[in-house]
């Protein structure tokens, strides 16, 4: 298994979490966000990492690589046994850009205010496939973009950290 990877993505993140929660090994290709490679354009024509190549499945699209190593890989569970649940787990990793991602990204072009109004009522997931959709740029956040969490995100943050695949982010957007 081959996953075409960006140490600064956070979309990327989010697979490498997942990989790392249910143990499986992969080889890492490390592409150069503001220097892609032509043949990148062949396995996703957008051009855009994640991509998660096994055997002839070419997959990208970080929330549809979490699902499918999700079901590839059952164990350990990251959704919910319950249908319900697991539907509503999804919903929520659906609508990132509306509860989190579009105030991110705002907030790293400049809007002071976006990002930090958005967590004051941001609500944390359990820990599962939710939480790791949304952690990345939480750490980011935090230690790249020097935002100050509010303390029930910073405490969520703290339960998640002790998880080694988080952990490993943790490391991963340390090093940046």
């Amino acid at each position: 298994m081959t996953l075409y990877d960006a140490a600064r993505c956070p979309y990327c993140a989010r697979v490498r979490i997942v990989l790392a929660e249910k143990g499986v090994p992969y080889e890492p290709v490390e592409i150069d966000l503001s220097n892609r490679p032509s043949w990148l354009y062949e396995k996703n024509p957008a051009g855009k990492v994640p991509v998660l190549e096994e055997d002839t499945l070419v997959l990208p699209e970080s929330a549809v690589i979490m699902e499918y190593l999700e079901e590839r890989y059952p164990e350990p569970a990251l959704l919910p046994s319950d249908p319900a649940q697991r539907a509503l787990e999804r919903l929520r990793i659906d609508r990132f850009d509306d509860d989190l991602g579009d105030d991110y990204y705002a907030f790293r072009r400049g809007d002071e205010n976006a990002l930090g109004e958005r967590l004051q009522t941001f609500d944390p997931p359990p820990y599962g496939l939710a939480a790791i959709a949304y952690v990345p740029w939480i750490i980011r956040a935090r230690d790249a973009l020097g935002l100050e969490l509010p303390a029930h995100v910073d405490e969520w943050l703290a339960q998640l950290a002790e998880r080694p695949a988080v952990r490993e982010e943790l490391d991963v957007v340390a090093a940046l």
